[in-house]
């Protein structure tokens, strides 16, 4: 069975350092940081989307996005001593992997920090596919980046998990079941994410895919 994962706020809590990279390019143009929470609710549609709220959020013209993205992005591609993997993540993957599951990667954050974060981790080896939101033309919610992550080894039945209400409607809009992380960067009430699972540690996923696979 495929296993299709998001990252940030899926497997890692990679916020402190997103924030961090933020912070600092705002800073290179003498702007105040913004609080870690605020910039936790604009992470999901991808790093640029980050960098145009961060940008909003302090009032400035967008047209600095044009500088600024690049500065911000270059902070971002290294981004790894803040970042942390949830409690059991490591273990779940282990498991997962011997029961001999596919495990692939769909994420809107950039190829080159996935890797960097991936590598950080020891996880290089892990994921038969990666997508980045920066692979494809399109990014989630469009369907296409967890299509593409499925059909890049053959396709088959296929369970995604992730954290937030950008990765329900992927799953919605590709018609694959969809298992929700709570412990994530979701804006929304549990009841209001479509869902078919829900877990809030990861030690359960086993448990989840399971009962997916059996009925499928």
């Amino acid at each position: 069975m495929n296993i299709v994962f998001d990252l940030d706020g899926t497997l890692i809590d990679s916020a402190p350092d997103i924030a961090a990279a933020a912070n600092a390019t705002l800073g290179d143009i003498g702007v105040a940081p913004l609080p870690l929470a605020e910039i936790v609710s604009f992470i999901g549609n991808g790093a640029s989307v980050l960098m145009q709220r961060v940008l909003a959020a302090r009032d400035l013209d967008a047209a600095l996005h044009e500088t600024l993205y690049p500065a911000f992005l270059a902070r971002y591609q290294d981004a790894v001593d803040l970042t942390v993997l949830y409690p059991g993540v490591r273990e779940m993957l282990d498991h997962l992997a011997r029961e001999g599951h596919a495990l692939r990667l769909c994420t809107n954050k950039p190829v080159a920090p996935t890797r960097a974060v991936l590598a950080h981790f020891g996880l290089d080896d892990t994921f038969a596919a990666v997508l980045g939101g920066d692979s494809l033309a399109t990014r989630k919610p469009d369907p296409a980046p967890l299509h593409a992550t499925i059909d890049a080894l053959g396709g088959g039945e296929t369970l995604y998990v992730g954290d937030s209400e950008i990765d329900a409607a992927t799953a919605v809009n590709a018609g694959i079941r969809f298992a929700l992380f709570t412990g994530g960067y979701r804006k929304a009430g549990i009841d209001e994410i479509p869902h078919a699972f829900l877990f809030d540690h990861h030690a359960d996923l086993a448990d989840i895919v399971k009962t997916s696979a059996r009925n499928a």
